[in-house]
């Protein structure tokens, strides 16, 4: 009996532990989320503003430089009255993916004075940046809202679907963003080759040009293209946002394959080289 009520106190234990790891890592999380949001718009006039206002300025910018020549595709799929609301989902979406992953990328090194005297998982730090860029984008969708609501395009029940994109392609910024922290741990090249990355990554991808002009490239750019993740993620969030549409198969399957893919592969990465951290920061 003795040796029973023993073993139940040792399952009891890991368990507990386990629990209480999980609630620390979760203040944590919310911490530091909310001291980057005070942070982030300490001093500035129009605060949160900010958020919903870059968004419609960028549009506005876009529009008139863009409009001309990429409103109208050549089957016609967006109207140039559609455009500016094309042009934003695509914006804001893209956003969320760049804003977070450069942010994750210096995550480990801009907490090593806190991963020097305090003992917490490593992984919080670049999970807290994705997550802070979720919470800007939910102010960037007042900016889409307005526009929908000028261009008196009427939202419908495809939106529901708003949550599981975000789930995925959240998913696919947090493999991405621990595999970039931890590199960029011992190999600091890492940030001035991803800002490259994300250029070239910027024009491949359609948010100001539609994809009505993928048939016009050349055999291997429409593949790079098709296989871009973000094609797939922008493709699924102009579905719901712009077309009132369900996504198609194989778009939410890329979805859920880069998702799964990044990570996986940043958590494989992250896992192997965190113990090496302390060495190098």
């Amino acid at each position: 009996m003795a040796d029973n009520v023993e073993s139940q106190k040792a399952v009891a234990k890991p368990a507990s532990h386990a629990k209480n790891d999980f609630e620390k890592d979760k203040f944590i999380l919310k911490q530091l989320v909310t001291k980057d949001f005070k942070i982030k718009y300490r001093r500035s006039v129009l605060g949160v503003a900010w958020s919903v206002l870059n968004p419609l300025l960028m549009m506005i910018v876009m529009s008139i430089v863009f409009s001309t020549i990429f409103a109208q595709g050549r089957n016609g799929s967006v109207t140039p009255e559609l455009y500016p609301l094309y042009l934003i989902v695509g914006n804001v979406t893209f956003s969320v993916m760049s804003e977070s992953t450069n942010q994750a990328l210096m995550s480990i090194i801009w907490a090593s004075s806190l991963l020097k005297k305090v003992k917490v998982h490593r992984w919080v730090f670049p999970v807290q940046k994705v997550l802070f860029s979720l919470v800007n984008f939910s102010f960037s969708l007042v900016a889409v809202a307005l526009v929908m609501l000028f261009f008196r395009v009427a939202p419908t029940w495809h939106l529901i679907l708003l949550p599981v994109c975000l789930l995925l392609l959240m998913c696919f910024c947090m493999g991405l963003g621990m595999m970039l922290s931890a590199l960029a741990v011992f190999f600091r090249d890492v940030m001035h080759l991803w800002s490259v990355v994300i250029t070239a990554w910027m024009y491949l991808t359609p948010i100001f040009w539609t994809t009505d002009f993928i048939s016009q490239m050349a055999h291997w750019i429409q593949v790079l293209v098709v296989v871009n993740p973000m094609y797939n993620y922008l493709q699924f969030m102009r579905d719901i946002f712009l077309f009132n549409t369900v996504p198609s198969a194989f778009t939410f399957g890329l979805c859920v394959v880069w998702a799964v893919l990044a990570l996986a592969i940043g958590c494989t990465v992250f896992h192997k080289t965190e113990h090496k951290f302390i060495l190098y920061i």
